[in-house]
């Protein structure tokens, strides 16, 4: 069975009924609804959702069974998952982030760079990190250009390395301070 995919996390109280932001991660903010029960990563609590409307940058939501201000500002924090199953399939060349984290990585020569770790998107994009079997980790752009390949099915992501990284210069590992 696949791990759960983490689809929203819960932020502070709205009102005084028991509303919470929501800050989803789907496509479609207001997928989370059909989803069925969200749960925490262990399982062990679960959410259904009421209610939920669209805000500025975040849903307003409410939870069956949470009513007051107080049992929603305990919720402050919480991420929600889905079962993997239970989310739409994807299209060719997309992927849950969650698929590629623990993805070999090596270049287009074969060469081992290490293990995918995380995809980060600070607003520019989407950022492939990757732990070495030593040394400090590297961020570089998810695009076709620099990741050409990924094989699920083989376990692997082949990286195309930039040239050039900011900061390095004729041999230099890291920019003057």
């Amino acid at each position: 069975m696949a791990a759960p995919i983490c689809v929203a996390r819960i932020g502070g109280a709205h009102g005084v009924r028991g509303a919470v932001k929501l800050w989803t991660f789907t496509q479609d903010p207001l997928a989370v609804q059909r989803y069925g029960p969200l749960a925490t990563k262990d399982g062990v609590r679960q959410f259904e959702v009421a209610h939920a409307r669209q805000a500025k940058d975040h849903l307003v939501a409410t939870f069956k069974g949470v009513t007051t201000r107080e049992e929603a500002e305990r919720l402050n924090g919480l991420e929600l998952y889905v079962a993997r199953e239970k989310l739409p399939a994807t299209d060719e060349g997309e992927f849950y982030h969650a698929d590629l984290i623990g993805l070999t990585a090596v270049t287009t020569a074969d060469a081992p760079l290490g293990r995918v770790v995380a995809i980060h998107n600070f607003g520019a994009g989407d950022i492939i990190e990757i732990a070495p079997s030593h040394g400090a980790t590297m961020l570089l752009p998810f695009t076709n250009a620099v990741v050409p390949t990924v094989d699920l099915a083989g376990g692997r992501v082949v990286i195309e390395l930039p040239e050039e990284i900011e900061g390095e210069r004729d041999g230099e590992d890291e920019r003057p301070i």
